[in-house]
């Protein structure tokens, strides 16, 4: 994801239209309250309640907003930035997060604070470096967001095959979006081409693409079929995964054994029987 890097004279500007005599601001921490810090008209509070308005630096997903109004739901709600409002994809970095070099600053210290938060000693041998190898492993454990399938998808013309291609026993690793624990195993992916061919590691890469992101099992598959589909309109498409998920061995139900199985069938292998007959029959082999 790019970086969008706001600048002081940016923040002041946009402060200017909540620094009114009269207004009550509350900040929400922390970058709430760096930000109202500024004002030099408005009264600012630390009691919520007090308030007749609540100013955060950034209005992102929204689910910080939607949290304040469903406890103080009379309250306006305002960001400084709203990409709700604003045509923006790229992630803000503020003036007051940019002390890092690489502007990674601000993450570290979160994830040090998350540290404490499970009671460790964060001044420890061991986790003095851990907030940076985390930050350093997300860059690969979640590079799927920046890919783009039609960047894998080099196409060939297809002269005369009409057989089922599968690659089978594909490793996959991936992150459950519930707990941000891992689910690991193996992905089938087949399709029957009709006018385009596409290198068989492609399939392998589509896999890690779309694994290497916050997921849920069902949804890969239906992401890596939906692809196969759209760039190469093949007479049908697959994938079916095979997944052990630390969710459930860890926590929760801690079942040891578990695997779940998905599939996602388009085309041919969903309409007719005989083709996924014989696709199930590959895989077993």
């Amino acid at each position: 994801m790019n970086k969008l890097y706001i600048s002081w004279e940016q923040v002041f500007e946009r402060l200017k239209q909540f620094d009114y005599q009269g207004a009550i601001i509350y900040g929400v921490p922390k970058g709430g309250m760096i930000a109202t810090s500024f004002l030099k008209h408005a009264r600012t509070t630390h009691i919520v309640s007090e308030a007749n308005l609540i100013l955060d630096d950034l209005v992102d997903s929204g689910a910080t907003r939607q949290w304040y109004l469903k406890t103080w739901p009379i309250i306006p709600f305002r960001g400084l930035f709203d990409k709700s409002e604003e045509v923006i994809d790229d992630w803000i970095v503020f003036p007051w997060e940019r002390d890092h070099p690489n502007g990674e600053e601000t993450i570290e210290q979160n994830i040090v604070r998350s540290l404490q938060y499970i009671g460790e000693d964060v001044n420890r041998e061991g986790l003095i470096d851990t907030p940076r190898r985390i930050v350093k492993s997300w860059k690969e454990i979640y590079s799927g967001y920046n890919q783009n399938p039609s960047d894998l998808m080099t196409t060939f013309t297809n002269d005369k095959h009409d057989e089922i291609v599968l690659v089978k026993n594909i490793e996959m690793y991936s992150m459950c979006e519930h707990h941000m624990i891992p689910f690991f195993g193996k992905a089938h992916i087949a399709y029957i081409p009709d006018k385009k061919l596409i290198g068989l590691s492609k399939l392998a890469r589509l896999i890690d693409l779309y694994s290497r992101r916050l997921q849920i099992q069902e949804r890969i598959g239906d992401q890596v079929t939906n692809a196969l589909m759209e760039y190469l309109a093949p007479k049908g498409a697959a994938c079916i995964i095979e997944a052990t998920h630390m969710c459930m061995r860890m926590r929760g139900v801690e079942k040891q054994n578990s695997v779940a199985v998905t599939s996602s069938m388009k085309g041919a292998f969903l309409d007719k029987p005989a083709a996924r007959a014989e696709l199930m029959q590959l895989i077993k082999e």
